[in-house]
């Protein structure tokens, strides 16, 4: 069972002194979201400019989810264009594609436009849900490449990390949507 680690900052109010004066504490935990966790939720900008909110897509189909380093990049173009290649294999599964990185919205329209792509892409500029879902760096230094299968109860099902493999993501999400099917 693979598992990433979130980081969660958590805000509390403390009363400790004698005068009443209240100080902020502030507290790291960190969990590991794993294969049968709840799937965060967020808010992002598309590459039109709409606001997506994941709250409203849980519950409708399955979502690829898949976090990616940089559009327009070799690594980042083959996965982009091996989702289109099967997006309608993904759509006959019920199943959403969305795409994130930290790219700005007019990044991902004219990436989106020049790779002809069929989802959404999502702007993550300051990378705060990459953070929430856990996905590592590279090297430490790369944003790293991570596809999460979701089902329509918001529950991660699969999880699959590869920053040299992009196609193998797609193939990977293929096989765990028809595993799905047959349960």
């Amino acid at each position: 069972m693979a598992r990433v680690p979130i980081s969660i900052k958590l805000k509390l109010q403390k009363n400790t002194s004698k005068a009443g004066h209240k100080r902020k504490v502030t507290s790291s935990l960190t969990k590991q979201l794993g294969i049968g966790d709840s799937a965060p939720e967020f808010s992002l900008p598309s590459q039109s400019g709409e606001i997506v909110k994941m709250e409203e897509i849980l519950g409708k189909k399955e979502i690829v989810l898949y976090f990616y380093p940089k559009d327009n990049t070799p690594g980042c173009t083959t996965e982009a264009r091996a989702f289109s290649d099967s997006y309608d294999i993904f759509r006959e599964m019920g199943a959403e594609v969305i795409g994130i990185s930290s790219d700005s919205v007019d990044s991902h329209r004219d990436f989106s436009a020049k790779c002809n792509l069929p989802f959404t892409l999502l702007s993550d500029s300051g990378g705060a849900v990459r953070k929430l879902y856990g996905v590592p760096a590279s090297l430490g230094l790369l944003p790293g490449r991570v596809t999460y299968i979701i089902d329509r109860k918001g529950v991660v099902r699969h999880i699959f990390s590869s920053q040299l493999n992009p196609k193998k993501h797609v193939q990977e999400a293929v096989r765990i949507l028809k595993s799905m099917r047959d349960e």
